[in-house]
């Protein structure tokens, strides 16, 4: 079961890279700036490198998502981490960019529930602005992609007017600004979301006395940072397309006020150890820039949807992963 809750934890890394996949690229395609081939192979790198200089305060928090005895905790691991495979398989195959994020939050919830009850759950809140437990970290992911839509308008608003006089020769340095808020953008995505998955696989091995104590191990780290990293370049291809097209196609200043505002928002919430949801905070940011700059021109359809497909993750994957547990008390396992 151990074996199995570690293989589920990096098959949650991998699916977080496909839906993390608009994260980077979708402003740099939206503004057409390089083919899709070299824009993934870049998300690719800087997600890698995020990855690789990721802290421990997001981790800390996952940590502490539930409180169920040590003997159980690899069996809600495999189903909060299944539930939140499941969801976002299924919505990314009809290119929906759904929050892996919010699916494992709250298929760890339901599983933790039906394992061992109301207390086996750490539903928390907040510590000032330092959320924790469950509660907290989906306050923190609803909350987020709001200021990153409104930091983005407001931001998409101050360039128009900077911009609104300036030489064409004036505006393009604004193409390589894009390429380097995207890849702060991926290096904080690789760094928030990795942390995710490194704080279950850490929590697991300290727990079954792998670990002394709660310290994340290199190849832990190596293992999560590429496995996440291939998601955005194997599986994302529609949701990219939905992000950077389907909500509104920008041009460069849409995609620098989007990633600007993205970027700060989530190395922010990864300094207060909240695990965002960085696909959310960036599909808004695009919706916000999109509002501030020609409001007609966004599709609102396509922003019903996915909205409705955020609100239905959480009630969703809570449900698979609580029947996740049941059918493991069907066929023998230990929960």
């Amino acid at each position: 079961m151990i074996v199995a809750a570690l293989v589920v934890i990096v098959g949650f890394a991998f699916m977080l890279g496909v839906s993390d996949a608009p994260n980077a690229s979708a402003s740099l395609l939206a503004a057409r700036a390089a083919p899709y081939p070299a824009v993934m192979a870049f998300s690719f790198v800087m997600h890698v490198v995020g990855g690789f200089m990721a802290g421990e305060a997001v981790a800390v928090t996952m940590r502490g998502l539930v409180n169920v005895p040590a003997g159980h905790l690899a069996a809600v691991y495999v189903a909060g981490g299944v539930a939140s495979i499941g969801f976002t398989l299924v919505a990314t195959r009809h290119g929906v960019p759904v929050s892996a994020s919010i699916a494992l939050v709250a298929g760890l919830a339901g599983a933790a529930l039906l394992a061992g009850g109301w207390h086996a759950v750490g539903w928390g809140g907040l510590h000032g602005f330092r959320p924790y437990g469950v509660i907290g970290t989906l306050a923190a992911i609803v909350i987020s992609p709001m200021v990153g839509a409104v930091a983005a308008a407001g931001l998409r608003r101050v360039l128009a007017r900077v911009l609104r006089r300036a030489a064409r020769s004036a505006r393009r340095p604004l193409s390589g600004a894009t390429w380097l808020t995207a890849g702060l953008v991926a290096l904080a995505d690789g760094s928030n979301d990795g942390q995710k998955a490194m704080g279950l696989a850490t929590a697991l091995l300290v727990a079954t006395g792998h670990l002394d104590r709660f310290v994340v191990p290199l190849w832990v780290t190596a293992t999560v940072a590429v496995v996440l990293a291939a998601g955005t370049a194997a599986g994302g291809r529609r949701i990219v397309r939905t992000v950077s097209s389907r909500f509104y196609r920008g041009d460069p200043t849409d995609g620098l006020a989007a990633q600007s505002a993205s970027a700060v928002t989530v190395l922010a919430a990864a300094w207060l150890g909240a695990p965002v949801s960085t696909s959310t905070v960036v599909a808004s940011g695009m919706i916000g820039v999109g509002a501030a700059g020609r409001r007609r021109h966004v599709h609102w359809p396509t922003v019903r949807t996915v909205v409705y497909a955020w609100v239905v993750t959480v009630p969703a994957s809570a449900l698979i992963g609580a029947v996740l547990i049941a059918f493991g008390r069907v066929v023998g396992a230990s929960v």
